[in-house]
């Protein structure tokens, strides 16, 4: 069975992003483990409403190489996004509408692991279905006040191990957490 890995970044405050979604406080200057997780897995699922964030930035697509499911709740925004309609202009890019059925078929299908992307919606999502295995968070020293939250609608507790941390010299601090 494949694991579902939600590896990202947030604020000592708990923010993902700044109220408009922008991520121009993460800091660049460095691998920091991309490299190395990303290289882990194959397939990448993200919220609708990151990928249509990245398709505004302007920004070539970054994972050309790996298979990726949108998930969506709006099967009429902007394109028909039904179970497996592709994306016309990115070859491995498919948009998904029941998320946790269709990720129960997923994770028994050959292959690396998951990189669960985001947003906070869709996080929420999974870790309320209880299907995200490893949690991999790059704590940036840094207090936004408020922005998007990392976690949102929770419908329990979340009791987590910690199984790693790796702290760099600039103050990000990178933990390994598993449920």
């Amino acid at each position: 069975m494949r694991n579902v890995k939600l590896f990202i970044a947030s604020s000592l405050d708990g923010y993902i992003a700044r109220e408009d979604g922008s991520t121009d406080w993460l800091y660049t200057d460095n691998d920091y483990g991309y490299t190395q997780f990303y290289d882990s897995v194959d397939t990448i699922m993200m919220g609708r409403i990151t990928y249509d964030k990245f398709l505004h930035s302007g920004l070539e697509y970054a994972h050309k190489g790996k298979k990726t499911f949108v998930f969506t709740k709006n099967s009429s925004s902007g394109k028909a996004m039904r179970r497996g309609k592709k994306d016309a202009e990115y070859d491995n890019v498919h948009f998904i509408e029941d998320v946790i059925e269709f990720t129960k078929e997923l994770i028994q299908s050959p292959g690396k692991d998951i990189w669960l992307v985001g947003g906070a919606d869709i996080i929420s999502i999974f870790l309320n279905a209880e299907m995200v295995n490893e949690i991999i968070l790059s704590m940036h020293p840094i207090v936004l006040g408020k922005g998007i939250p990392l976690f949102k609608n929770l419908q329990k507790q979340l009791d987590l191990k910690l199984v790693k941390s790796i702290p760099y010299q600039n103050g990000l601090m990178q933990l390994y957490y598993e449920p």
